[in-house]
């Protein structure tokens, strides 16, 4: 009797230690992914951002702290289309699970889910950072983040097969939000249509051809590189024939060139959130939006 209590007592114990259904362990790549499956995972998920949004995306180190994450995930959720080249094929060797290589469910590239823009027809590293499958930087347009939605609630319910209900209702529920939001961006942002910006780095193609915004410059001789003085001063010539209404730069870069043209120009300097986080207004994805088109209407209006 006192052996049945005790073997009873110990499996109670158990029972409460462990959690019916553990929540899914998520690593994204970058912060508007990690927004956008708590957005659809809800209290399913256990999501970490490998990186913030003051960090160039390019630019990462495989940390051990990372690969002991993505030792332990469920789910990889990255830009892909090369964004991550230079850090993600070492974090996925080094981390050592089958579950988030390529070609496995975990594997999610958000990339391949939408129509790329910038497809170079020749790829030569001297012309800077080209990414052979288009501009990676995905996440300035909110139609992009409704395909990337559909898709990556289709794969947590695929991964989390007893959730799939309450993945779908989170899905439908972004989606309506989604929506609505998006159809007052366009009528809020109307006023852009046709603005002339130059660009500090080739960041905002999706967001230009969301909005109808007009690039007339980049502060990067190639993408990716620095900008020389000779190059600021070849663009503050073309200002004199193109002028633009702003400088337009995202919060994790360093604003000395955009200032620098600035001065001369006589044009206002404008930094975008770029993603989740880059503003203190950019709290979540809507916020990305909401601060994104307030501060491209307040550069525009000057």
């Amino acid at each position: 009797m006192k052996k049945t209590i005790t073997l009873a007592l110990g499996l109670l114990a158990l029972s409460l230690a462990t959690p019916a259904s553990a929540a899914l362990k998520v690593l994204a790549c970058e912060p508007e992914w990690a927004a956008l499956v708590q957005e659809l995972g809800g209290d399913k998920v256990d999501v970490v951002s490998a990186t913030n949004a003051l960090q160039d995306p390019h630019q990462v180190q495989a940390k051990p702290s990372l690969i002991a994450r993505a030792r332990n995930a469920d789910l990889l959720a990255c830009t892909g289309a090369g964004l991550e080249i230079g850090w993600l094929p070492i974090l996925l060797q080094q981390s050592g699970n089958p579950l988030i290589q390529p070609g496995k469910p975990g594997h999610f590239m958000a990339g391949d889910y939408v129509q790329k823009l910038d497809v170079p027809t020749r790829v030569d590293r001297a012309e800077g950072d080209v990414h052979p499958e288009g501009n990676p930087h995905i996440q300035t347009d909110p139609r992009n983040i409704a395909k990337v939605a559909v898709a990556l609630s289709q794969r947590l319910a695929q991964i989390d097969s007893a959730n799939q209900a309450y993945y779908k209702q989170r899905a439908d529920d972004f989606n309506h939000r989604w929506s609505a939001a998006m159809t007052h961006w366009q009528t809020q942002a109307a006023p852009l249509r046709g603005v002339p910006i130059v660009v500090q780095h080739k960041a905002w193609s999706y967001l230009e051809n969301w909005l109808g915004i007009q690039e007339v410059g980049q502060l990067e001789p190639k993408p990716g590189v620095e900008p020389t003085a000779a190059h600021l001063q070849e663009v503050l010539a073309t200002l004199k024939d193109r002028p633009a209404q702003m400088i337009v730069y995202a919060s994790y870069q360093d604003p000395r060139a955009s200032q620098w043209l600035s001065e001369r120009a006589h044009i206002d300097t404008v930094q975008l959130p770029f993603t989740v986080g880059g503003t203190p207004e950019a709290k979540d994805l809507f916020g990305l939006f909401d601060d994104t088109i307030a501060r491209l209407l307040k550069g525009a209006k000057k």
